[in-house]
C-alpha cells in the first residue's frame, strides 16, 4: 500500500493531489477504470469492495474476497494493466451486513471478514462501526463505535503476515454518509464541525493505543466527515468551499491522515477538484459510474430499436425493468413512488439501485443479446452521436471502435475523467 501511502504523504507536504477509490464490482466498470488509468499512464488504481457486495456469505456478488481479487485482477490481466498499479479496498468494513444480529454476533461476523479481505490482500480496510446492531441504543455512542473500530483493527493486524511495506492501511470516522446515497429528498446537510472531527481522530488514536495498536495508527491514512456532499433520487448537494473552511483547516495539522469524501458521486470537475484542494484526498465513487454504465446501456438500447427488426431486438431495458418490479428487494426500501413515477425511479434515480441486478440471468441474456445484435449492425454514427455523444467522440477520435463494449467504456471514462482531473491538476 506504499503507492497510497506516499500520494497521501505528498498531499500532506503541500502538493494538490488525491486518490479517486473507485467502488464498483460490475465488470465494465472496472474494465473502463484501468482503460482509462493506462490511457493516462496513472500511478494506481484503488478499487474497492463493499461488505454487502463481498464477504464471506458472499454478499450481494456471490464472492468472497479472494474471489473478487481474482475477478479484478483478470481484467486488468487481459488489458494489460499491471497489477504492482493495483491496490485494493474494502469500504464500510463492519457489522452493516449483519445489524440485525446482537452486537457481539455482528461484531464476530464483521472480525472473520476483515480478516478474509487482509488475507486475500486488500490493503485499505475502511473500518465502519457506525451502524446500530440489534439491541443497541441508536444512533450509537462515539466511544462505542471508536472501540468496535479498534476491535476490527486488531482482527486485521492478526490476519496480517506480510511484510511492513506491505501491511494495511486504515480508515476511521463516524460521520459515514449513507452507503448508496440518502434514501429520502435532501434539502440541506450538517457538515462535521472542525470539534468533532479532532473529537473523533482523538478517541481512535487513545483507544488504539490502549488496545495495544499504535503501530496501526501511524498507518491510518484517512477519516471519513461530512463536508457537504450528497444526493437523493433526483438531486445533488454540491461542495460549497466556503462553508467546509474551518473542517478543511482542522486536519492541515494531523500527521500522516487526511479527509476521504464518500457520496462524491455526481460532483461536477470543479468540486471534485476543490475536494482535493480542501484536504479531501480520497474520493470514493460508485453510483456515478454505474449510473453512467446504465446510461450507455439505455443509448445502445436506443440504438438498437432504431436499426434491429422488432422481433430480433433484445429489450434489455423492457427486461431490467420487469426484472426489478418482480424482485424489488434491492430498492423496496427507498423508492416509494406508483406507477409512471416509480418506473422513473427504478431507471433513472441517482442512487442507482439498478445496479444491484445487473447479474440477473434474463438481464444477462438480453444484455448479450444486444451487443451480438450491434456487433451485427454496427451503430450509425448519426445515432450514436444522437444517443452516446461521448462516446461518438470517441469514435471520431480513434479512441473507440463501434463495438459495444468499447461505446460503453468510452461513455464511462468521461465520469472518470472529472476524478482524475481532480486528482492530478498538473497532469
Amino acid at each position: 500500500m506504499e503507492l497510497i501511502r506516499n500520494i497521501i504523504a505528498r498531499h500532506k507536504r503541500g502538493e494538490a493531489i488525491g486518490v479517486t477509490s473507485v467502488c464498483s464490482a460490475h465488470p465494465l466498470v472496472i474494465e473502463a477504470t484501468f482503460a482509462h488509468a493506462l490511457r493516462h499512464d496513472a500511478p494506481v488504481v484503488l478499487i474497492e469492495a463493499t461488505s454487502n457486495q463481498v464477504n464471506q456469505d458472499g454478499g450481494y456478488t456471490g464472492m468472497v474476497p479472494a474471489d473478487f481479487r481474482r475477478f479484478v485482477e483478470a481484467i486488468a490481466h487481459r488489458l494489460g494493466f499491471p497489477l504492482e498499479r493495483l491496490a485494493l479496498g474494502g469500504d464500510h468494513l463492519g457489522p452493516n451486513a449483519w445489524t440485525s444480529l446482537s452486537a457481539d454476533n455482528a461484531m464476530a461476523k464483521a472480525e472473520t471478514m476483515i480478516a478474509d479481505y487482509v488475507r486475500a490482500g486488500f490493503s485499505k480496510i475502511h473500518l465502519d462501526c457506525s451502524m446500530a446492531c440489534a439491541g443497541d441504543p441508536n444512533p450509537l455512542p462515539e466511544r462505542t463505535i471508536a472501540e468496535r473500530a479498534a476491535r476490527l483493527c486488531r482482527a486485521a493486524e492478526n490476519a496480517f503476515l506480510g511484510s511492513t511495506a506491505d501491511a494495511p492501511v486504515y480508515v476511521i470516522g463516524t460521520e459515514v454518509p449513507v452507503p448508496g446515497g440518502a434514501a429520502e429528498d435532501l434539502e440541506t446537510l450538517a457538515i462535521t464541525t472542525p470539534e468533532a472531527a479532532r473529537a473523533t481522530l482523538d478517541m481512535h488514536r487513545a483507544l488504539f493505543a490502549e488496545s495495544g495498536l499504535a503501530a496501526a495508527w501511524d498507518r491510518v491514512i484517512a477519516t471519513v466527515v461530512q463536508p457537504g456532499v450528497e444526493f437523493d433520487h433526483m438531486k445533488v448537494v454540491d461542495y460549497r468551499p466556503e462553508a467546509a473552511r474551518a473542517l478543511s483547516a482542522a486536519i492541515v495539522p494531523v500527521d500522516h491522515v487526511v479527509f476521504e469524501a464518500h457520496s462524491t458521486d455526481y460532483q461536477s470537475a470543479a468540486s471534485l477538484a476543490a475536494l482535493v484542494h480542501d484536504h479531501f484526498a480520497i474520493l470514493k465513487v460508485g453510483p456515478g459510474v454505474t449510473f453512467a454504465l446504465r446510461e450507455a446501456l439505455w443509448g445502445l438500447d436506443a440504438i438498437e430499436r432504431e436499426t434491429v427488426a422488432p422481433d430480433e431486438r433484445s429489450h434489455l431495458r423492457d427486461v431490467a425493468v420487469a426484472r426489478m418490479k418482480a424482485e424489488p428487494g434491492n430498492w423496496r426500501k427507498y423508492y416509494h413512488e406508483t406507477g409512471g413515477a416509480l418506473d422513473l425511479q427504478l431507471q433513472y434515480s441517482l442512487s442507482d439501485r439498478i445496479r444491484y441486478y445487473w447479474p440477473d440471468p434474463a438481464i444477462v441474456e438480453a444484455q448479450t443479446k444486444l451487443f451480438d445484435n450491434l456487433r451485427a449492425h454496427a451503430p450509425p454514427l448519426p445515432l450514436l452521436s444522437q444517443y452516446l455523444p461521448v462516446a461518438y467522440a470517441a469514435v471520431r477520435a480513434g479512441t473507440a471502435t463501434l463495438d459495444p463494449v468499447d461505446l460503453i467504456v468510452a461513455h464511462i471514462a468521461a465520469t472518470l475523467d472529472a476524478y482524475y482531473g481532480a486528482c492530478n491538476p498538473n497532469a
